[in-house]
């Protein structure tokens, strides 16, 4: 019973917040509905359980159930919310309840009258063809005038419009017993339901024609001056220059009263004015990349570049993507002898003083980091030409493992090898030799 309560209250609250918009209610209307009333399928549940019945297939059937028929008021609170109210009469033998003391009625039927009074709560509007609505509220029955009780209906339906404001109703209740004198028991009905009145439909405004204008004198430009007082009659014009239009001194198509430069041809967008040159280095602002700066008109009006920010420019500067300075046009100071790193005759193996000088090789390219090499290596004119070309490869290769052991990352360092094709001493001397045998650094430009 508390629970059934606790549901109305629900049911009331959700009513309400529904109420919040009156745009689409319902016409007072008065239906007729046909129904059967089910006293068996509840008593079945209550004796064993839902899923029982459902198993077992023993709800009732139309045979079990009685006939009646009924009429409703119906009325829209909100365009979600209707008040209905019913009543409904059939006959029947009432199965009273045991608790209730009533051992038995005759074996003939009754009349049952049932009355119930409550709200249909509506997922949608009027307007839509089907409506899916729960209703709830509260009920009074009389049985063959002597037995009086009280329920609660709750269920829900489908509301059909049909048009004119006639809908069709299906609808399945469950009155839940509230007094001592009433049974549990579904009423499954449909039934049809009608406008008691017309929906007001607002008259046309009728606006009466305003009355023709009177005739006006002649003005054959249509610039508001008649043609006596228009110097150019034919023409559009201003009442300041008696009926001719603005004067364009300069023929640039803006005139004068428009034109800031009037004695000067120019454009719309400039106000008459020629195009603007701010910097004033010969090219106009719509040319100039860099309207605000004195450039070239080669770098479409901005200066010479500098790619790498070194505050040399791409034009004197010899490593244009790679930071370094004036004194060494542009490209950084390699503050290590690549002429000290050495190998000895036919070997690839470092010496000590070539490791010293590598070291400061790793610091350059490490607070450079941009900076890319070629390491490429060289040998003297002793042995093979094959020979050579294969071991400066190799201590090219020697020198690139070195500084990616250090940390430096091997796609910085491209290794080649020379062989003996680019002496830079004389190969008849052991000195002329030991110089050839090195390594070299060069720049990779991006």
């Amino acid at each position: 019973m508390k629970k059934i309560l606790f549901f109305t209250v629900v049911l009331g609250l959700s009513a309400i917040s529904f109420a919040q918009t009156t745009s689409y209610k319902k016409m007072p209307s008065l239906g007729v509905n046909f129904f059967l009333q089910d006293f068996k399928t509840p008593a079945l549940i209550n004796s064993s359980s839902l899923s029982g019945v459902l198993t077992n297939k023993s709800w009732a059937k139309g045979n079990d159930m009685s006939f009646g028929l009924g009429i409703q008021y119906l009325t829209g609170l909100t365009e979600h919310v209707d008040f209905s109210t019913n009543l409904g009469g059939s006959l029947l033998n009432f199965p009273f309840r045991p608790e209730a003391g009533i051992s038995a009625t005759g074996s003939s039927s009754r009349l049952l009258l049932e009355w119930d009074a409550g709200v249909n709560i509506k997922l949608l509007t009027d307007k839509y063809f089907l409506v899916p609505y729960i209703n709830a509220g509260v009920g009074a029955s009389m049985y063959g005038a002597n037995y009086f009780a009280a329920y609660i209906p709750i269920g829900g339906g489908l509301q059909f419009n049909l048009g004119e404001g006639v809908f069709l109703n299906t609808q399945m209740n469950y009155r839940s017993q509230v007094s001592l004198l009433s049974t549990n028991h579904f009423n499954y009905s449909i039934g049809f339901a009608t406008s008691l009145k017309e929906k007001k439909v607002p008259a046309p405004v009728v606006v009466a024609p305003p009355p023709p204008p009177p005739p006006a004198p002649v003005d054959t430009d249509g610039d508001g001056i008649i043609d006596n007082n228009d110097k150019c009659p034919t023409v559009p014009g201003i009442a300041k220059y008696n009926g001719c239009p603005v004067p364009d001194t300069d023929g640039d198509g803006i005139n004068d009263e428009n034109d800031k430069c009037p004695t000067v041809k120019g454009l719309a967008k400039y106000q008459g004015c020629p195009i603007p040159d701010t910097d004033k280095d010969g090219i106009n602002d719509e040319e100039d990349k860099c309207p605000t700066v004195p450039g070239l008109a080669r770098y479409q009006g901005c200066p010479i570049p500098d790619t790498d920010g070194d505050g040399v420019n791409d034009e004197e500067d010899k490593c244009p993507h790679v930071k370094g300075t004036a004194e060494y046009f542009g490209c950084p100071y390699l503050n290590f002898k690549a002429q000290d790193i050495k190998f000895a005759n036919g070997s690839t193996v470092l010496t000590k003083l070539s490791k010293v000088e590598l070291d400061k090789g790793v610091k350059v390219l490490n607070d450079n980091p941009a900076l890319k090499l070629y390491v490429e290596g060289h040998t003297s004119s002793t042995g093979s030409a094959k020979l050579n070309d294969k071991l400066s490869l190799d201590r090219a290769f020697t020198v690139k493992s070195y500084l990616v052991g250090k940390g430096i990352k091997a796609d910085r360092l491209t290794a080649t090898g020379f062989g003996s094709s680019k002496p830079i001493a004389d190969n008849k001397t052991k000195e002329g030799q030991n110089a050839n045998r090195r390594v070299e650094f060069k720049l990779q430009e991006k």
